[in-house]
This record gives structure tokens, sequence and C-alpha cells, in this order.
């Protein structure tokens, strides 16, 4: 259960996370906390599903990598297995299953280097034997989202 510290330590989180080798302590320091009482919140808030990660943006394109957006055609009831297979690549940074009258229903992104993003498909088509829509990165017009919270 979430309380008014709770919701306003995600409004700062998610405003921007501070760059200091104390983070937790810098943010502590915004509500009057102690450190260790800001990392048990947002471990708290982990552990409810409130938050997913604490981490940066990056932009992948700088660092010579691209993005695309693949669907696979899977039944419900191979949803799961399927999932778990996308879910082994840590270049995959979304995975999810969304109805689709196409039957393209379970969505991911990778991002990685142009070969590995192959590689990846490659691997997992054998592994899944599941039709693939691959759409790449071709601008990117948002990245990231603020949730009115307080």
């Amino acid at each position: 259960m979430t309380d008014e510290i709770d919701r306003q330590l995600l409004a700062a989180v998610q405003e921007g996370f501070p760059i200091t080798s104390r983070p937790f302590r810098a943010l502590g320091d915004l509500f009057s906390l102690p450190e260790d009482e800001v990392i048990a919140r947002l471990e708290r808030l982990k552990g409810e599903g409130l938050v997913r990660r604490i981490g940066p943006i990056l932009d992948m394109r700088k660092l010579g990598c691209s993005g695309v957006l693949v669907a696979l055609k899977v039944d419900a009831e191979e949803a799961d297995q399927a999932a778990q297979v996308v879910d082994q690549y840590k270049e995959v940074s979304h995975n999810y299953l969304r109805p689709d009258p196409s039957g393209y229903n379970l969505w991911f992104t990778i991002s990685a280097p142009e070969e590995r993003i192959r590689e990846i498909l490659q691997e997992i088509s054998a592994k899944t034997e599941k039709p693939q829509l691959v759409l790449p990165t071709k601008r990117i017009f948002k990245i990231g989202v603020k949730f009115d919270i307080i």
C-alpha cells in the first residue's frame, strides 16, 4: 500500500534520477528520509510491481545499435513458452501479448547491432518455429512517459 511519501518519491524518480555517487541519499534529502528508507521503499514498490526498474534510457543509435519491433504469431496456449524464449535475450527490452486480428500477438523490441539482431531473430525463429513480423525503427518520435502520480 502506497502512502503520500511513496507517491512523492515515485514522482521524483520519474522526473530525473540524481546523478551522484549516493543517489538514494540525495532523494532522501528531498523528503527528509534516511538513505536506507528510500532504498527500502523503492524495493517494496518494485516488489509490488509499481516500479519495474530504475535505469537510464540510452540512445542506442549513438552506440552503434539499431532497434526493431517484432511480433510473433503464436496460439494462446503457446504464448508463455514463446515469451520465455524471447526473454532469454538481454537485448529484448519489452515483451508483451496483445490481441491482433492478424494473429501476430506476441510483441517485443530488440536493440543491438544489426548483425546481432539478425542472429537473435534467427535463433527465436528456430526455437519457436513461429512466423515473425519485423519492423525496424526508422525514426523515434517519443521515448519515456511521465505519470501524474501526486
